[in-house]
């Protein structure tokens, strides 16, 4: 109420002086400008006395680039809604609100969208009451909310170089053969097993009964590990900054399509920065929604557990946040029945399988590994 506050002083100087001098003329401005004051004052009060703006937001969660629902209702005790302005930022630009409009309720919808994941702090709404001169000012708040944006999922798309985003299906299949060749072992023959398992090489070799059985010591899922690490910051360390920000976020990503293809096709495993083991996704997308969740907040800089990875047999999915020229070392030394990259970028010299969230993946199987090893 700067405004009002100044006109005030200004009547209350003159009024003094008109007093001190026993200048008469100058008691009408004096007295006018303390009325005009206090009036403005009065006004905005009344105005503000009761008022309230609250905000609804359609869900706690939303994907990446969806809309979600926002209303935003101011509510006045008397019939007139005051005369002042909006100010949400889900709204875009302030709303003046006129007077006189509405029998005391303001209603506005939105539907924002937001690019980018993580938790968002969304400010409180306020309402801004002014006089019809702008003298007194008043501003009425109402309670901030917490949105957290989900990774978008996006599919896993054919590219124009041979390869197919489907052959994922396939590798997964595969590996499954391939586990049960390697984990083959031998047992002394029980009562009542069929006589195919029995192994009549053996028994040609040494004339004693043995049965080949499967030891269930490995997991034939595939996994998809996230390694959050950026790109190192070059002569353009502003510019650099957005860029690995934006590579990280392509990473989580095409993790999270990842997942959701896998998931939906016989079930896969997580594994993040700082998981000791990894979690198993159901076809079901059982367990989904939390991990969702986790995807949303990752950060840059964590690496993945290598331990974790002991007694995969399955197709590893290494995702990275960096462009890499190289085989990762961790998947370098995996022990996997496959191993595809995924990277921001595309790799030199060699020809993508599929491309999912902006990034390019590279099946190392039919080459041994990339020449190189990365850190």
């Amino acid at each position: 109420m700067g405004g009002a506050l100044r006109l005030g002083g200004l009547g209350a100087a003159l009024t003094l002086v008109a007093a001190a001098l026993d200048a008469e003329p100058l008691f009408v401005p004096g007295v006018a400008l303390l009325l005009i004051a206090a009036g403005a004052c009065g006004w905005v009060w009344a105005a503000a006395h009761g008022l309230s703006v609250t905000r609804a937001v359609g869900s706690t969660t939303v994907v990446e680039g969806a809309p979600i629902t926002v209303r935003t209702e101011v509510r006045s005790p008397w019939l007139l809604t005051p005369t002042g302005t909006l100010d949400d930022g889900l709204l875009g630009e302030p709303v003046a609100l006129e007077g006189g409009r509405d029998r005391g309720v303001r209603v506005l919808h939105a539907t924002p969208r937001f690019p980018r994941r993580g938790r968002i702090a969304l400010p409180p709404p306020e309402v801004t009451v002014r006089d019809p001169f702008g003298l007194a000012v008043r501003t009425v708040a109402g309670h901030p909310h917490e949105l957290l944006v989900l990774p978008a999922i996006h599919p896993v798309l054919r590219t124009d170089g041979g390869g197919d985003g489907d052959a994922i299906g396939r590798r997964q299949a595969r590996s499954r053969v391939t586990a049960e060749v390697e984990l083959d072992g031998l047992r002394p023959l029980r009562s009542g097993t069929s006589a195919a398992r029995i192994s009549w090489a053996v028994w040609a070799r040494t004339g004693e009964m043995y049965e080949r059985h499967l030891r269930p010591d490995g997991d034939d899922r595939p996994i998809v590990v996230l390694d959050t690490r950026t790109a190192s910051p070059g002569a353009g360390p502003g510019e650099t900054t957005i860029d690995a920000d934006e590579q990280l976020d392509a990473a989580v990503r095409a993790t999270a399509s990842l997942c959701v293809f896998l998931a939906g096709r016989g079930g896969c495993s997580l594994l993040l920065p700082g998981d000791r083991q990894p979690v198993a996704l159901q076809p079901g997308l059982g367990g989904w929604p939390r991990q969702h969740i986790r995807l949303a907040l990752v950060r840059g800089g964590g690496t993945p557990a290598a331990g974790a990875l002991t007694g995969r047999i399955g197709v590893i999915f290494y995702v990275s946040a960096q462009p890499l020229t190289g085989t990762p070392r961790v998947l370098a030394h995996a022990a996997g029945n496959g191993r595809v990259l995924v990277v921001p970028a595309g790799m030199p010299g060699r020809t993508p399988t599929f491309e999912v969230a902006g990034c390019s993946g590279y099946d190392l199987a039919p080459r041994g590994a990339v020449h190189g090893t990365a850190a």
